[in-house]
């Protein structure tokens, strides 16, 4: 499947009916999972490969654009996941955030989300404000002003080559203290008016939130894992959700396996001990697509 085919199909599932969770992906062994599981939408935002790759932790914006965007060629490489990617604010100014929107593009992704807060951390920034999965809320400061969001979505969908690319933008004004539901409406709405294809409103954790952006634009919305399971999800689709990000719960259950078995391994287990609980040689053959390898080698290295 090409770059084409898998964006065109990011759309229609925008353009449906249904609440979808994509795959949480971060490396190319979770894309190619999601894709023998039957996931055809995937969900990666920098945090992921920033963790798995530099061990760094998450919102702090450490991990490079170039070095984002290879993490998404070698996912495209071996998957025909439909890639979603949260690629910062652009990481830096309008120009920065269209050299951000080729690289990316040229690396095959489906969809690419730029978001309104200012990054990387400015000087004096409070350490209780880093981090959105403490839920902890942020000043008015955190966020670029709107102009300045609107002029960097239109420079992003200026540097669009094939229209099919799915531009997302995403605000994350409901994580200020004062005033979170006006001035996230707002910005809704300035977004829709730069053009973008679908709005993500990070935060939503309450049907009146949902309600008010369902009220401010006709986009589709996606939202990120607050999103309580406890809402009725045939509602929350009525109402233009149509993507909910898992978070990265596959990074997390990967870094708990491999600790759990370097654990128990170092604490004297054996390999017959552990060989219940990791990948059999069968789903490694699998994976990896030896089948596939042993073919090429008899046709052509014999």
């Amino acid at each position: 499947m090409n770059a084409t085919e898998r964006r065109e199909r990011l759309r229609r599932a925008l353009a449906g009916d249904k609440l979808i969770y994509p795959a949480p992906i971060y490396d190319p062994i979770s894309a190619r999972l999601a894709d023998m599981v039957g996931f055809e939408i995937g969900f990666m935002a920098p945090t992921v490969p920033a963790a798995a790759e530099l061990c760094a932790p998450s919102d702090i914006g450490v991990l490079t654009p170039i070095e984002f965007a290879q993490q998404v060629r070698r996912i495209s490489r071996v998957s025909d996941i439909s890639l979603l990617v949260v690629a910062e604010n652009g990481y830096g100014n309008a120009l920065n955030a269209m050299r951000t929107v080729e690289e990316l593009e040229n690396a095959g992704v489906a969809g690419v989300i730029i978001y309104d807060l200012v990054q990387p951390l400015s000087y004096g920034t409070p350490a209780e404000e880093v981090g959105f999965g403490t839920g902890r809320p942020i000043s008015q400061e955190r966020l670029v002003s709107i102009d300045e969001a609107v002029g960097k979505l239109k420079a992003v969908l200026e540097a669009r080559q094939d229209p099919s690319l799915v531009i997302v933008g995403r605000t994350m004004a409901l994580h200020l203290r004062e005033n979170p539901i006006p001035e996230t409406v707002m910005r809704v709405k300035a977004y829709e008016a730069a053009g973008v294809d679908a709005i993500f409103v990070s935060g939503l954790t309450q049907m009146n939130q949902v309600e008010a952006v369902h009220a401010a634009t006709k986009l589709p919305i996606l939202t990120g894992r607050h999103l309580p399971e406890t809402l009725d999800q045939s509602e929350l689709a009525a109402k233009g959700i149509r993507m909910a990000s898992a978070g990265h719960l596959t990074l997390w259950a990967s870094v708990r396996g491999v600790y759990d078995t370097l654990k128990a391994f170092r604490e004297g287990k054996t390999q017959s001990d552990l060989r219940p609980s990791i990948a059999s040689p069968e789903l490694m053959a699998e994976l990896t697509r030896q089948e596939e390898y042993g073919d090429w080698i008899e046709e052509y290295l014999n």
